[in-house]
């Protein structure tokens, strides 16, 4: 199926869910925040939500630094 991710067409297998979409982005080594359609999802809840054909996806990565 067919997503958005930070304005990218992206194609991802049926049922991925956000925590399996941060996995295939590599985005595992710290916190992220996550947006779907506008709403953000709580981290709590990224393994329980299945993304869907033509979802918006916003993500963003948080990176320390000095």
């Amino acid at each position: 199926m067919q997503i958005t991710v930070n304005g990218e067409l992206r194609d991802v297998p049926d049922g991925t869910t956000v925590r399996g979409l941060i996995e295939l982005l590599g985005l595992t080594s710290g916190p992220v925040a996550v947006e779907r359609n506008q709403v953000v999802v709580p981290r709590a809840e990224h393994a329980t939500t299945a993304l869907a054909q033509s979802d918006v996806i916003e993500i963003v990565h948080f990176v320390g630094g000095g």
